[in-house]
């Protein structure tokens, strides 16, 4: 396999998660690097730089920073490379706290509208995270992650709070997937999922909505934590 391949995923596919593509991979990458400072505010994002780095070309490098710039981690400025935003603790904490209102909706609702295939469904992934956790890896459990919280999403059936739900976890999701570096924070998100997951299969609306409202105030507290540490 070549390095190319590997970092697009390609010959280590895992049917359960959907397949990425490799702009969407290094916006991962290069997203991590902002989150934990190895890109800092203000520096210049060079296309050759980044495309020697990861062996591509500059098209899918081109596409990143293109994606980056749409989650807000990246700012653009004409005939010029963009550059990493700066990105205040008072923005991400409105941010944080606007999905915690969002999610805890979607939850609330699907309490109330999931269908037994969608039950089945959550109950699948989140008996895969369970062993993952076992295992300790970190980038599969955001990627299992995902999948649980779009399963809510999409369980909620209203169409606009699904929308918005995952385009405000879009621009935050470098900084949730973060809290994945803190000690123990995959057993803990694991045990925040089952609270979440038990409320919804019992039909139980308020329930779910103040699990998943506290889960998200453990998200950012981690992440907290990660930026502190």
């Amino acid at each position: 396999m070549t390095k190319l391949q590997e970092f697009a995923g390609g010959g280590g596919a895992r049917p359960a998660v959907p397949f990425k593509t490799l702009a969407a991979r290094l916006r991962e990458q290069i997203a991590d690097d902002i989150v934990r400072g190895a890109l800092p505010p203000g520096i210049a994002l060079e296309e050759l730089e980044l495309a020697k780095r990861f062996d591509v070309s500059r098209t899918p490098v081109r596409e990143a920073i293109r994606l980056l710039v749409a989650s807000g981690l990246v700012e653009a400025r004409p005939h010029r490379s963009a550059v990493v935003a700066r990105a205040t603790e008072t923005q991400l904490a409105g941010m944080f706290e606007a999905l915690r209102e969002l999610e805890s909706l979607c939850a609330g609702f699907a309490a109330e509208r999931m269908t037994a295939p969608e039950q089945a469904d959550l109950r699948r992934v989140h008996g895969a995270l369970q062993r993952v956790v076992r295992a300790g890896d970190p980038q599969r459990y955001h990627e299992l992650n995902e999948q649980f919280h779009s399963i809510i999403y999409a369980g909620c059936h209203n169409d606009y709070l699904e929308r918005l739900t995952i385009e405000t976890r879009a621009r935050i999701a470098p900084f949730s997937r973060a809290q994945f570096r803190t000690l123990g924070r995959l057993a803990r998100s694991h045990a925040e999922h089952e609270a979440i997951v038990r409320a919804i299969m019992d039909g139980k609306a308020e329930r779910a909505a103040a699990a998943m409202k506290a889960h998200i105030g453990s998200v950012h507290d981690a992440y907290a934590t990660y930026r502190g540490g």
